[in-house]
């Protein structure tokens, strides 16, 4: 199936809330370690690559076999929780990829998070079929604002740059979107401004044109799909 248009989904902080997830298999996985970090570094390294966060807590320590060995176990305890405990869609979510989905727009997963994580949540959410195409840190080199994750899913789908949208809650990501040629919607559970050409505290809030409204294709608009 062809599309001419496309939302390109980022997953943690977008699609679920999972940062305590992540907080309890850092925790955790670090105390193992001997290298135990406290809560105010992981909300300052929260949303990178793991291998650029354990060199920062790691140091000189931080040799490539530790950083991959550490990764691992922190990311099988961040998906033991996930499929221990279940997670749910934030506010919004379900009704909009459905909706989306109904009105013919492709939709990507593009995300920095391992593939086997990417998988979890999806499992979790019942939410597998929902999306085209997923792209995940194994076909990533750059981490965001660069952005390579976006152009990859756009690709993936065969729709142009200039007829994606990106979801995203993280600054860099909006910038990533720019960079790529992207319009983006941002959503700030905090109420923080983001440099998105719209932000909601969530998107159960979002306008019910807003998707078509931001590409002004004279479509039909998901209201009336």
């Amino acid at each position: 199936m062809a599309f001419n248009r496309a939302v390109l989904w980022d997953m943690d902080g977008t699609l679920v809330d999972s940062a305590e997830y992540h907080w309890q298999a850092w925790r955790d996985t670090m105390a193992r370690e001997g290298s135990p970090i406290t809560h105010e570094q992981f909300l300052a390294t929260f949303g990178q690559r793991n291998d650029s966060i354990l060199r920062q807590w790691l140091g000189k320590s931080g040799t490539p076999d530790a950083i991959d060995g550490i990764g691992r176990a922190k990311e099988e305890l961040y998906r033991q929780h996930v499929r221990e405990r279940g997670i749910t869609p934030l506010p919004g979510v379900l009704k909009w990829v459905t909706l989306l989905r109904q009105c013919g727009w492709a939709q990507a997963i593009a995300s920095a998070a391992p593939r086997a994580n990417v998988e979890t949540i999806l499992h979790a959410l019942n939410m597998s079929k929902c999306f085209d195409a997923v792209v995940s840190a194994e076909e990533v080199h750059q981490g965001k604002p660069d952005p390579e994750v976006f152009l990859i899913a756009a690709a993936k789908l065969g729709v142009p740059s200039a007829r994606c949208i990106v979801v995203e809650d993280a600054q860099h990501g909006i910038e990533a979107a720019r960079r790529a040629g992207m319009k983006s919607i941002g959503v700030a559970q905090s109420g923080t401004r983001l440099p998105a050409d719209i932000t909601v505290r969530s998107l159960d809030l979002l306008d019910a044109n807003a998707f078509d409204d931001l590409l002004r294709d004279g479509g039909p608009s998901v209201r009336n799909c």
